[in-house]
């Protein structure tokens, strides 16, 4: 067991983020160091690490990343979500031009999405916001298609540049799909403990062998 079991590790995520599947990992590979995972609202997504509310935090770009370290995971589609019954059902993705006459729902605060499907199911029109929210607020009377040419969002992992310790380095290990024997604390404790062999010298110049030198190679004919 490493040595931050005892300290417990604070996991932001914003909406749309899911963390079942890691932390469900980290519960199986480190069971006697707590994971606490804390919802952050997109709007406080910095805030929550630079106030040190969280030690990590699954954040939606973009971001200030100064003072941060951010990886990037992965990319979300942008869809539009409409009434189930809207013309655009009928296709598998659309543009943006297929949009010019809709009555376009007002999707900028991720943190309010949840209001703006209701809009769109009591009044009709359109949104578009990441596939992730889409799901997350997913209705029976509404659906939701991929816009081809609107721009992605992207998710990261950040954490403060000034923190170094152990836990979130395997924490970022187990995003990254590191296994256990690979884990970047184990295999800095193997080059710790592993010491390096020393090669005897041997101090004499060597030589030829004498027979070689004189019974040289006979010339074929």
């Amino acid at each position: 067991m490493t040595e931050f079991a005892p300290g417990a590790l604070r996991v932001g995520y914003v909406p749309g983020v899911t963390v079942s599947k890691w932390a469900g990992i980290w519960g199986e590979r480190f069971p006697e160091s707590p994971l606490e995972l804390v919802a952050v609202p997109q709007a406080e997504q910095e805030a929550a690490l630079r106030e040190g509310r969280v030690d990590m935090c699954f954040v939606r770009l973009p971001i200030d990343r100064e003072g941060l370290h951010a990886i990037p995971l992965w990319h979300e589609l942008p869809v539009v979500v409409v009434p189930k019954d809207h013309p655009i059902s009928l296709f598998d993705e659309v543009s943006q031009a297929d949009l010019a006459d809709e009555r376009m729902q007002d999707a900028t605060d991720i943190d309010a999405m949840a209001t703006t499907v209701e809009l769109v199911a009591a009044v009709g029109g359109a949104a578009i916001m990441p596939h992730s929210l889409a799901r997350l607020h997913h209705r029976r009377d509404l659906t939701y298609r991929t816009v081809t040419d609107a721009p992605d969002t992207q998710i990261s992992l950040a954490w403060p540049i000034s923190d170094e310790s152990p836990a979130i380095e395997e924490f970022i290990g187990v995003v990254r799909g590191r296994t256990a024997q690979s884990s970047r604390g184990t295999t800095e404790q193997k080059k710790r403990d592993k010491k390096p062999s020393r090669q005897k010298t041997n101090p004499t110049r060597k030589t030829s062998n004498p027979r070689q030198r004189n019974n040289p190679r006979r010339r074929s004919r």
